[in-house]
């Protein structure tokens, strides 16, 4: 007990030091908090003024109460009885056997289920509201139910009951060791760990694919990678992936990498490794990205190889940038790329899933008052809006882990390029928020960049469209919406899994599905009544597709025999740059 009273105080203590490094940001819990009650107050007042209504739901939850009532004290005479409420499949909140044997954790999580169920049902319900308010009730209801769960409480959690017994309440100990370490490693916002950090390190572990940092500018660093064919295609390759997270999501472990993969395919692949900016870089925008990111690449590589074509990948937001690039280079009459590969990128933000619920004006202007303190947008704000979108399996199953169960988290290095944030420039993030998101101005036509407005009508050039099943930050419909406004050829695919899963799937895994060759069509909904299901992953699919569409096999090309020489070995110095 002393030592656990020993943590408790140590955890106290980082927590006032961090609320006092803090208190003067203007962006706050306290207003987030705020922000979920008038939401959620809302709904709520939405059914105080229809007080019949309001009755007959009462009235339910409570006949649900009585009947869980009821069949407890049936199963507690010796009678077997079949549950009110089960878990849906896969909620592993409650997969430990004690949760169904114990009848006092059984009416824990029957109690949780009922009430959760019924306050998710009453929201989608309600009358009154428009829709936008109907979307942010339930993101905000989703924070408090999966707070709620019985199985984040450590005397109603049979597992942690059990461990704390058994170790006399050594888990909790560690727990609060573990606590206080996540609270003094973390920033504004406590970041629970969700992987053993220490178990990875970049470029020993991760982004290990051989290559050079051939060029680098204040937003880019450019690695060309070495090959492993003795001939390649032609036409070389650049992906352009999002700055909102580090590139070697698409170069993990050797068996995961992406890039590895298209290498051995026979493509001279370059990569963009943005900068970690830092305040300095404040007023950076998105057209500073797109000419000094996307485009600079476009004339290095160029020049490096003695051609003009050459192929773009870009993934999530570089996606995005390299769609608005390629409107631009339409309107200059610049025909450098060839080809574009999309990776779950948007251009249209019509349907642009979860993260609209946190675009509005007075939300917006309370981050751009953040920004305009420091600079940028601190990556822990990021990855705790990405974590807040599914609380259920990105935060509270590590909290329980953590701190209840007092085990350190699991290696796993997805999820440590998860946690391996980036800040992002002022400027910048504000005009992707405002101008794509809230405005939807790139859809619409209205967009300028640098003086041109952009028409993505105007992109006529092969383009591999990739979407997935189950994304929530880039959702299927909206990504096949905004394809319809290119005018080119257009391969659609749609893997199975989701934002990050559905796009790194390699071969050997022999995972997941994609779809392919449905009829055109207007909506993802036609498209997919005839579209072939194959097994596994779409890389080779991808492979054969842009391999037709580069060229001749030519020498395979040595990244120190061009005119950009060696500057350091891949992956670089900006990617090693913490936030």
């Amino acid at each position: 007990m002393l030592r656990l009273f020993d943590q408790g105080t140590k955890v106290a203590s980082s927590l006032a030091e961090r609320n006092a490094a803090n208190g003067n940001s203007p962006y706050s819990m306290a207003s987030e908090a705020g922000e979920a009650a008038k939401t959620l107050g809302t709904v709520a007042q939405a059914w105080v003024s229809n007080p019949s209504k309001l009755a007959a739901a009462q009235g339910e939850l409570l006949q649900s109460y009585a009947d869980l009532w009821g069949r407890s004290v049936r199963r507690f005479l010796g009678e077997e009885v079949e549950p009110v409420a089960r878990p849906e499949p896969g909620d592993n909140r409650f997969s430990d056997p004690g949760w169904s044997d114990n009848q006092y954790f059984d009416f824990w999580k029957q109690a949780y289920l009922i009430t959760s169920r019924w306050a998710e049902d009453i929201t989608k319900k309600t009358e009154g509201v428009d829709e936008r308010t109907r979307k942010r009730a339930m993101f905000y209801l989703e924070q408090v139910l999966s707070a709620m769960s019985p199985s984040n409480n450590p005397f109603t959690n049979p597992e942690v009951v059990r461990t704390t017994l058994s170790t006399n309440a050594e888990n909790l100990v560690q727990g609060m060791a573990h606590l206080a370490e996540d609270i003094e490693q973390s920033k504004d916002l406590l970041r629970v760990s969700q992987t053993d950090l220490s178990a990875f390190e970049v470029g020993r572990d991760l982004a290990i694919t051989p290559g050079k940092v051939i060029f680098q500018n204040d937003l880019i660093q450019l690695i060309q990678y070495e090959p492993t064919t003795k001939q390649v295609s032609k036409a070389p390759l650049i992906i352009a992936p999002p700055w909102i997270n580090k590139y070697y999501i698409l170069d993990l472990k050797p068996e995961k990498s992406f890039v590895k993969f298209a290498v051995d395919q026979g493509f001279t692949v370059f990569m963009i490794s943005w900068v970690n900016p830092d305040g300095q870089l404040a007023q950076k925008t998105f057209e500073d990205y797109m000419h000094e990111g996307i485009l600079k690449a476009v004339e290095v590589v160029n020049r490096q190889l003695g051609l003009h074509h050459v192929n773009l990948l870009g993934y999530c937001v570089g996606g995005t940038l390299l769609a608005s690039a390629l409107a631009y280079s339409a309107a200059k009459g610049d025909d450098r790329i060839a080809t574009a590969t999309f990776l779950t990128a948007q251009v249209d933000f019509t349907e642009a899933g979860d993260l609209l619920i946190f675009i509005d004006d007075t939300q917006l202007k309370s981050l751009e008052e953040m920004m305009a303190e420091r600079g940028y947008l601190d990556g822990s704000r990021m990855a705790a809006v990405f974590n807040m979108l599914r609380p259920r399996d990105l935060i509270w199953p590590y909290v329980v882990n953590n701190y209840l169960l007092g085990k350190k988290p699991f290696p796993f290095d997805l999820l440590f390029w998860n946690a391996d944030s980036t800040r992002m420039p002022a400027a910048n993030h504000a005009f992707y928020l405002r101008e794509f998101y809230h405005e939807n101005r790139l859809a619409k036509g209205e967009m300028e960049l640098g003086g041109v407005k952009l028409d993505l009508s105007k992109i006529k050039i092969p383009v591999y469209e990739l979407f997935t099943r189950e994304d929530h930050i880039a959702p299927a419909v909206s990504v096949f919406r905004g394809s319809k406004l290119l005018r080119g050829e257009v391969r659609h695919v749609m893997a199975g899994s989701g934002h990050i899963a559905g796009v790194v799937n390699p071969p050997a895994k022999k995972k997941y599905q994609y779809w392919t060759d449905g009829r055109p069509a207007a909506t993802l909904e036609e498209w997919l009544k005839t579209a072939k299901e194959t097994p596994g992953s779409w890389w080779p699919d991808w492979a054969a597709w842009l391999e037709k569409r580069s060229g001749e096999k030519v020498p395979a090309r040595d990244p120190s025999s061009g005119p950009f020489k060696p500057i350091e070995d891949a992956p670089g110095s900006y990617v090693k740059d913490h936030d």
